[in-house]
């Protein structure tokens, strides 16, 4: 079941593939639907209009050779009956005009001798009748205009299209000149019709294939110009990746190949650019640890000298000269404050260098925050809310920086009292249902970790500082420029932190205080061979200057 599953996904994920190349906002397709649009265009025109000349050609011919012949035989065959005929004579006569070469149906008008109207029709009682010729001819053939010098004749030939049961026809009329019958006639053209729905047909066709070849050479058009853009899309994300010698292959003169030629230009520029700002930012760092290193050296000495000196201020002998105390306090304070900072640098060189490593153990996080706390004489000031049991794979000597930290800005910088609380948390993985806490909780695809919260009731820490509290060397204030600390604490511990997969966060508690917020993996090993990520590298600072 698992892997019939796993193929329809599979499936289901090549077709959303194929949808999202083939997506609406896709340029390939908006090519292919212009390229369509105007294919179709033309051909619907060039098709309309090749088929209205046709068909304007055709029933022109059609017709004006079929009123030609009616109008010869109206004056050559009812032209020579007398003025009142009988209905023989116009039956007769009906039928020899039927006979011509353009075979078409006769009705002839009359008026007889008794005065009645008399008909004769080419095709028998059954044939053409006059309900079949419009009113509208019919009035138009009998009306008599007036002669003028443009007008020779009072009567003259009129003919109209009409469509009966689905087939067209043409109709016809006239009346002889001089007195006579009136003739109509009636001529399918369903040869015609089905002659022009041929053609209709074939261009129809025509215009079909017109389309779906548009829609190939849009295709192809597309493929051409697309591709480059597509190597280029390709080389932009290995740029952004990281893939700095990433070039494209320039061929031709066109604007695509100016585009590539760019591109080349950028990335090389881009590279040469985070070339130098690497080398800088080695030799940089190079030049941190060396200098840490040899200050050291002298450091210790110094460190000797200023703790034998606090032995004098500390003895009761008074040996110490009372003009000279104050400088000499000042001078142990000030060794030590620029020991931490070397120490502090030291540090931070290995973060950036990526030597940081793990020394992973199982500690009971309750037990590492009381021997934290107590060895700094901190447990009068420090209310401490953890359960005993909560156990974790971290590295006890970095989870000490990080709480000494934490604790010693709270307790410096913060009001009292300072409260640390501890809880277990389960965190579901991208994609599983649902991301609640709780202690050691179940559920698939979770993933288990320890939240330390330090609190304190102090001030808090102004809206534009939180941003900026991680910050290396951040002075909230230009009139303390100098503080207590180092200004690295909280850059330490967020980098400490960072090692383990974890992450500090920063916030002030709507009740007053500041809360900081450690969450650590409660294993791990995963990262314990891996060097310290700089994610948090250059971006963060000590709290004590951040109030």
């Amino acid at each position: 079941m698992t892997t019939a599953h796993g193929g329809f996904r599979g499936w289901a994920a090549d077709r959303t593939g194929h949808l999202t190349r083939l997506r609406f906002t896709s340029l390939r397709l908006r090519l292919v639907v212009v390229f369509g649009l105007v294919a179709l265009t033309a051909a619907v025109s060039a098709s309309g209009i090749a088929y209205w000349l046709n068909r304007e050609a055709v029933l022109t011919r059609t017709q004006g050779a079929v009123l030609r012949d009616f109008q010869q035989e109206m004056q050559n065959r009812a032209g020579a009956l007398p003025a009142h005929p009988e209905q023989d004579e116009l039956q007769h006569t009906a039928g020899q005009m039927a006979n011509s070469s353009q075979r078409f149906s006769v009705l002839l008008v009359a008026t007889g001798t008794d005065g009645r109207t008399v008909y004769g029709n080419s095709g028998g009682l059954s044939g053409f009748s006059l309900d079949d010729v419009p009113q509208s001819l019919r009035t138009a053939v009998n009306k008599q205009q007036p002669l003028t010098g443009g007008n020779k004749s009072p009567y003259h030939l009129y003919w109209q299209r009409v469509v009966d049961h689905g087939t067209p026809y043409l109709v016809a009329g006239t009346r002889v000149i001089g007195g006579g019958p009136t003739g109509y006639l009636r001529k399918s053209l369903e040869p015609e019709a089905k002659d022009l729905n041929s053609l209709a047909w074939s261009l129809g066709i025509a215009t079909g294939l017109a389309l779906i070849g548009a829609a190939l050479l849009a295709q192809a058009a597309a493929t051409t110009v697309l591709k480059p853009v597509h190597r280029l899309g390709v080389a932009a994300r290995r740029l952004g990746e990281g893939r700095l010698d990433t070039r494209l292959r320039v061929s031709g003169t066109d604007e695509l190949a100016d585009l590539s030629r760019t591109f080349n230009n950028a990335a090389e520029a881009l590279e040469k650019r985070v070339a130098d700002m690497a080398a800088r930012d080695e030799a940089s760092r190079r030049f941190v640890a060396d200098m840490s290193h040899e200050l050291r050296t002298p450091l210790t000495a110094i460190t000797a000298v200023t703790e034998v000196l606090e032995e004098e201020l500390e003895a009761e002998t008074g040996s110490m000269d009372p003009m000279i105390e104050p400088a000499v306090r000042l001078v142990v304070s000030e060794t030590r404050r620029l020991n931490d900072l070397v120490e502090n640098l030291m540090e931070v060189t290995r973060f950036d260098a990526g030597t940081a490593r793990l020394v992973l153990d199982d500690v009971d996080v309750a037990d590492q925050i009381t021997a934290c706390i107590d060895a700094r004489a901190w447990l009068d000031a420090v209310e401490l809310d953890a359960a005993r049991g909560i156990h974790a794979r971290l590295d006890p000597r970095r989870l000490d920086v990080i709480l000494a930290n934490l604790i010693g800005n709270a307790l410096k910088h913060g009001g009292s009292p300072v409260r640390v609380s501890v809880r277990a948390e389960r965190v579901e993985r991208a994609g599983a249902p649902g991301a609640e806490t709780g202690d050691g909780g179940d559920g698939d695809g979770g993933e288990e970790s320890v939240v330390i919260a330090v609190r304190d009731h102090g001030p808090g820490i102004p809206e534009d500082v939180l941003p900026h509290v991680f910050d290396r060397f951040y002075k909230a204030s230009a009139s303390r420029p100098r503080s207590e600390g180092s200004g690295l604490g909280l850059s330490i511990a967020q980098e400490n932190a960072h090692i383990h997969g974890g992450a500090i966060t920063a916030a002030n508690c709507p009740e007053g205080g500041a809360v900081f917020t450690l969450r650590l993996p409660r294993d791990a090993s995963d990262l314990a061979e891996q060097p310290a990520e700089r994610a948090g590298a250059g971006r963060t600072t000590g709290q004590e200057d951040a109030r």
